[in-house]
């Protein structure tokens, strides 16, 4: 019986902390601030969410770029195999996969934590409290621009892991020679499927919103000290990944 009373427990501290997060999603688009003001903050959340984010972009792309081509050439030892399958699998995997799931987990990380150690602090240094006094929708003032400025920033840099992962591995292709150029082009144009490109850009807007708010909402609602921040950051890391993923199972399994 104290297994069946945890877990209901457990579903309704999951059910209350849903509808507080539901409830924090509709303040933060709601009764916005001043167009101007909203619009300043937007453009510096561009620079903090996105421009910040493409040197890791950029590297861990290129790396896992040469990898996959590294890899995947080394698993073909079969003669009947052609070496432009090399280009393709590379270009499918980054397309499908690494430039949207694993990229929106390494930035929950970088991003997500960075969001809930701000806003936390604001919460405990009483800013939320005086934006709030003076009559300020402080969730719609300091989440909503992040949010909508992750959704904006996202895909492009989703479209730019992709390039940069596939610059990758024709470098890596042709320093170790494990395929020629040729090969490799001709396998990223094989079979392409349009449509993947849609499938995971949608994929990736949805993993900004899940990496900027969860993060917000934890932040926001942090109690105590810097020991409580930090608790704040950690967990709102874990469950953004989590939901990531989640989220991903479920975008994959209805949209192919």
């Amino acid at each position: 019986m104290r297994i069946g009373g945890f877990l209901i427990n457990d579903s309704m501290t999951f059910l209350y902390t849903l509808g507080q997060y539901l409830i924090f999603i509709r303040k933060a688009f709601s009764r916005p601030e001043k167009g101007r003001i909203y619009m300043k903050d937007l453009v510096l959340e561009f620079e903090k969410l996105g421009l910040n984010s493409i040197i890791l972009v950029l590297i861990i792309s290129f790396f896992i770029g040469a990898v996959l081509t590294l890899q995947t050439a080394y698993n073909m030892q079969s003669p009947l195999l052609p070496r432009y399958l090399i280009g393709y699998l590379t270009r499918e995997t980054m397309l499908l996969e690494f430039s949207s799931t694993i990229v929106s987990l390494i930035l929950a990380g970088k991003i997500g934590s960075n969001i809930a150690s701000e806003i936390g602090s604001m919460r405990i240094t009483e800013q939320i409290d005086a934006l709030e006094m003076m009559g300020v929708n402080a969730i719609s003032y300091l989440v909503g621009p992040k949010i909508v400025a992750s959704l904006f920033i996202n895909p492009f840099l989703y479209i730019f892991s992709v390039f940069v992962g596939i610059f990758g591995g024709i470098i890596a292709g042709i320093v170790t020679g494990v395929v020629n150029l040729e090969d490799f082009i001709y396998g990223l144009h094989f079979s392409f499927n349009p449509y993947y490109v849609t499938y995971s850009i949608i994929k990736t807007m949805f993993f900004a919103f899940i990496f900027t708010s969860i993060p917000a909402f934890y932040g926001y609602n942090v109690q105590g000290g810097a020991r409580e921040v930090g608790k704040a950051g950690t967990k709102a890391v874990v469950d953004t990944s989590i939901a990531i993923l989640t989220a991903n199972l479920i975008l994959t399994q209805i949209m192919l």
